[in-house]
């Protein structure tokens, strides 16, 4: 389908690529991973054909028809998003508008014997059986299905481009290379503005066709769930896995450790043979040995190791000062942006020592909610922060909100309080600023090293109520495995919005959702959200199941169709049924109990240090909620087969 041989491309002085080549081959599922700057978006611009290369070549099939999903994209902002999606059927929509003009012309004419009506006839055959072919009759149903997918709503169909943000551009943009299935698609950085619902749909999408791809993404779960084969971009060299990401490190560690063994032996065997040559060399005796050895010393291929990128961050937040319990708190909160309600009857309360997570949506008012607590903007209802509380503010857009004429080193200078302006330095060596780095204007700075410099900010002054809003969009894997071991050693309380499932996982232990203009709490971490999530949507299918069974249960069937035995065990299977109910429900409500009374001792000072002198607490508490959800799928299931058993009788 397309391959690169000895690919090579320089820029500044830098190899970018160094005889790089590996194939893509028909239902290649590729991750494209490496450090930020490593050169992934430059490849997929190369395969493009955005750009070209200095040395090698690119070989490609003539049918191979590329979509890719850019990071800067440009667009007709004035086309509504079912006009951008639909732009994928060009061919079809051209097909469509033929067949249109050949029925209006059949309206009018009546010379149905001549040659040209006959031609019109077999024209109008071969463009219906084309359309067909091409699957236009489900053109509709399929927009919708990939629109409500990426989370666009119905009534937001028509509406312009030009009135959405960046993010929902991007989904547009994508709408349409899905839609349009492209022999190779190429996506960079797919998931950075999509919440976890239209990812996790993006993933199913994506599993369940024979697209060939190559995706650039910092989402683990994403790329584990979605691709085969992993391809990393290192210091100009391509290193390639026929594995997705997880067991790619696996698989490259193990890798590594082989290869430093087997060049550490041969280094031994290279000294022990120089040794040697040396000692026989100046012997006549020996002159032909001693050659020989070093022919074949001259001989030997050197073991060459991977080389590996180990730059890294290093921080660790300051030490919390003690805030009051109460961190923040909401009440009756209503928000809305013109017409537009995005919050309503909203409670929320965070207390010290919280970790929470806010999921749901995007436009579900994630980030409305934060900036209202924060009073960063205006909302009705009550809104206040608790004693003592000192916030640091990690912002969506946090990045993009430096003075890009000020250097990396001046920004942190303007922001540090007096005492902390001669560590700036060192500071920004941390985040990984060293050297002629620092004094990088913010303009000239990628989105990652700005996404860095924000983040330094942060370690500025002492914080209590660490606030981040999306903090990993700009960060590669190991600046966020290096953000995630800071945030679990803070000792103050978190909020994070992210959709970033495996960043969350192990963060936080407590959920709020947005969803229809207000918040759920869940005790529990991204994992039990999830779950849950699953939970009510299956019960959401089956309520609507058993509806429609119901209904032609009514239609269908009378008091006659049952015989007296069946009847009779039918009841007698449902009465089983509801005592097995009965059973579990009480054993759901001895298990909330005990898990109430836990999260209210785990919310007092007291009784949380009482807890503590255990050691195997955590272990039994994780261990109680998982019995709880086990319970629940139990009575989840009894429930569906009496409803299901019951439908069966006469009414």
């Amino acid at each position: 389908m397309l391959a690169l041989n000895k690919a090579s491309l320089f820029f500044g002085g830098r190899d970018i690529f160094d005889a790089i080549g590996f194939q893509i081959n028909p239902g290649d599922r590729i991750g494209l991973v490496g450090r930020n700057g490593a050169g992934k978006s430059t490849l997929l611009k190369l395969i493009a054909g955005d750009y070209s290369l200095d040395e090698g070549s690119i070989s490609k099939a003539k049918e191979v028809r590329i979509g890719f999903l850019r990071q800067d994209l440009k667009m007709d902002m004035d086309k509504s998003i079912v006009e951008i999606a639909r732009s994928a059927f060009d061919e079809l929509t051209r097909i469509n508008e033929r067949i249109e003009e050949i029925n209006k012309e059949f309206e009018v004419r009546t010379d149905y014997e001549s040659e040209s009506y006959a031609a019109l006839i077999d024209e109008l055959s071969e463009l219906s059986e084309r359309f067909g072919l091409l699957g236009g009759d489900s053109i509709d149903a399929d927009v919708e299905l990939v629109l409500k997918g990426l989370g666009f709503t119905p009534e937001t169909f028509e509406k312009p481009l030009h009135t959405f943000s960046g993010g929902w551009r991007m989904r547009a943009e994508l709408a349409r290379l899905l839609l349009q299935k492209p022999e190779l698609l190429l996506l960079d950085e797919p998931t950075n503005h999509l919440d976890i619902e239209s990812i996790m749909w993006l993933e199913k999408h994506l599993s369940e066709s024979n697209q060939t791809l190559m995706v650039v993404s910092h989402d683990r779960t994403f790329l584990d769930n979605v691709t085969t084969r992993t391809i990393e971009i290192t210091l100009g060299k391509a290193y390639d896995f026929n594995a997705p990401y997880t067991r790619y490190v696996e698989l490259r560690a193990d890798l590594r450790e082989k290869q430093l063994a087997t060049a550490k032996n041969q280094e031994r065997e290279i000294k022990q043979t120089e040794e040697l040559i040396e000692r026989f060399r100046a012997k006549a005796s020996k002159a032909s040995f001693a050659q020989s050895l070093i022919k074949k010393l001259e001989r030997m291929e050197r073991i060459e190791v991977d080389q590996e990128d180990t730059s890294a961050m290093h921080f660790k937040f300051q030490p919390a000062p003690r805030s009051g319990k109460v961190v923040a708190k909401a009440e009756g909160v209503r928000k809305a942006y013109g017409e537009n309600l995005v919050l309503r009857g909203v409670d929320l309360e965070i207390e010290r020592g919280d970790r929470v997570a806010f999921v749901g949506q995007n436009g579900q008012g994630k980030s409305t909610l934060v900036k209202a607590l924060l009073k960063e903007i205006s909302a009705e209802g009550m809104l206040e922060l608790g004693h003592n509380v000192q916030v640091g503010y990690f912002a969506q857009d946090q990045a993009d909100e430096l003075d890009g004429n000020l250097t990396a080193l001046q920004t942190i200078e303007n922001a540090a309080p007096e005492e902390m302006r001669k560590h700036a330095r060192s500071l920004l060596g941390s985040f990984m600023f060293r050297g002629e780095d620092v004094e990088k204007k913010v303009k000239v700075l990628s989105g990652g090293e700005r996404g860095r410099l924000a983040l330094c900010k942060l370690l500025l002054k002492p914080i209590n109520f660490l606030v981040m809003d999306e903090p990993t969009n700009h960060l590669d894997m190991n600046s966020k495995d290096v953000l995630k071991k800071s945030l679990l050693s803070f000792d103050g309380t978190l909020l994070v919005v992210s959709h970033d499932r495996e960043f969350l996982e192990g963060l936080v232990t407590k959920t709020v959702e947005f969803r229809d203009q207000r918040v759920k709490t869940l005790l529990g971490g991204i994992d039990y959200y999830l779950e849950q999530r699953k939970l009510e949507d299956m019960r959401a299918v089956e309520a609507k199941s058993a509806t429609e069974k119901k209904s032609k249960k009514g239609q269908k069937k009378d008091d006659g169709q049952l015989g007296y035995k069946e009847r009779k065990q039918l009841e007698k299977d449902i009465r089983s049924l509801s005592r097995k109910l009965a059973d579990v429900e009480a054993e759901i409500e001895n298990l909330e109990e005990i898990l109430e009374d836990w999260d209210a001792k785990l919310a007092d000072a007291d009784s949380y240090m009482e807890l503590m002198k255990d050691p195997d607490f955590y272990p039994k508490y994780e261990k109680k909620k998982e019995e709880l959800a086990s319970k629940m799928n139990l009575w989840e299931d009894i429930q569906i087969e009496k409803d299901q058993l019951e439908q069966q009788l006469p009414s």
